[in-house]
Parts: C-alpha cells; sequence; structure tokens
C-alpha cells in the first residue's frame, strides 16, 4: 500500500513516515500543499494523509485538487478542533478526520478501515485483476493462469499486479522501480530487468500466448496477444 504524508511539521512528517514504513506501507512525504498536490494528483496512492494549515496551499486547496482527479482516500489532520473545519473538509470529500495530537495507534486503526471501505466499495482496487487467462488474486495473494497456479516472490506479485493494473500502458524502468521497489532508478541496477526475466519465465514463457512484452527504449507493457 503506498501512502503519502503531506504535513509541514517535519518531525512529526518523519514520525508518520518511520511509523507507517513499520507497518508495511510504502511512504511519501510532502513539506507544503504546492508539492504535496503535485505529488497527489500525479502519483498512485492508495491513502493520503493531509494537513489543513500547509504553506503555499493549504489543506483544502490539495483535497479539491485531488477529488477533482482521483477517489483516492484522504485522512485530513488539523491543529484546529472547530466543528466548522470538520465539517468543510468532510463536506469537500475528506473521507475521515482527526484532530492533533492524536495517537499513532488511532491514526493506524483509522488508516486500515478506510483501506477496508475502500476495498469493499472497490474505490481503491478490485479484489482480483485479470487479464485473458492471467489471474491475480490480491486477498489470498495468489497468481494463475489458464486455471494453473504460478508461484511468485512478494516483489514479483507485486509488480505484475502493477502491470496488470495498468495493462496496456508502456511502464519505463523509472516508474516501476518507484512503485515496486521504493527507490529512484539507477542506470547501472539491472533490478527491474533481472526482475522481468523471471516473472516471464513464470507467467508467460510456459504458455503459448506472450503478454509480457519489452518496449525497446521505453519499457515494459501487459497486454493481451
Amino acid at each position: 500500500m503506498r501512502i503519502l504524508v503531506i504535513e509541514d511539521e517535519k518531525k512529526l512528517a518523519e514520525y508518520l513516515r518511520k511509523g507507517l514504513t513499520e507497518n508495511g506501507y510504502v511512504v511519501d512525504v510532502a513539506h507544503d500543499g504546492i508539492d504535496g498536490r503535485h505529488l497527489a494528483v500525479n502519483g498512485e496512492y492508495d491513502l493520503v494523509v493531509l494537513d489543513l494549515m500547509l504553506p503555499g496551499i493549504d489543506g483544502f486547496g490539495v483535497l479539491k485538487a485531488i477529488r477533482e482527479s482521483h477517489d483516492t482516500a484522504v485522512l485530513m489532520l488539523t491543529a484546529r478542533d472547530g466543528v466548522e473545519d470538520r465539517v468543510k473538509g468532510m463536506q469537500d470529500g475528506a473521507d475521515d478526520y482527526m484532530v492533533k495530537p492524536f495517537a499513532f495507534s488511532e491514526l493506524l486503526a483509522r488508516l486500515t478501515a478506510l483501506r477496508r471501505r475502500g476495498v469493499r466499495a472497490g474505490a481503491q482496487q478490485a479484489t482480483t485483476l485479470k487479464l485473458g487467462d492471467l489471474e491475480l488474486d490480491l486477498a489470498r495473494h495468489k497468481a494463475s493462469r489458464q486455471g494453473k497456479r504460478i508461484d511468485l516472490t512478494a516483489k514479483e506479485f507485486n509488480l505484475l499486479a502493477l502491470l496488470l493494473r495498468r495493462h496496456g500502458e508502456v511502464l519505463s524502468r523509472t516508474v516501476l522501480a518507484e512503485q515496486v521497489w521504493d527507490m529512484n532508478f539507477d542506470s547501472n541496477t539491472n533490478a527491474v530487468d533481472v526482475a522481468i526475466r523471471r516473472l516471464r519465465a513464470k507467467m508467460d514463457d510456459p504458455f503459448e500466448a506472450k503478454m509480457l512484452r519489452t518496449v525497446r527504449g521505453m519499457g515494459y507493457v501487459l497486454e493481451l496477444p
């Protein structure tokens, strides 16, 4: 699960990043509304933790931009506990609201609830991803093709999930490295190419129809032949 934290208090932002990472999230952080809006609108996140009082653009402005382009779940944080702020936040599209200071355990519980709500409603992700005879069960962490199970490592599973979600779209090595490995792509690193080769050997080579294609000079695409 990828989460974006938009918080200008750097100590709090680091505290959230560390705690969320330890609980299995891939975390990006922005310290102002301008950078936060850019990441939220142009990135792919499952959840956004959004401070209300931000330099550049306030939380309401960031929330408005998110709702114009995404249905990503948003939990708003603020030091102001006025009812009018909570009402405006929810009316503008926030999914939940917490007042500072807060207990991290409660924040984590609320984020978990938002994840479950999103899965149940189909807003964040489907339980099963399919393309042709290829199927990925996200809940059970299982992959299969033509009904035959494909054993994948955790990275291979996440890589295939990303390719399936964006099937038909050519994804660069940089995008794959950022989304799956949470790292900036280094041209001297062949981690992406190695993972693609291993994934292809498992989900493509044993079958007649090939779905995972290399687009020279651009990246990789998963599509029906």
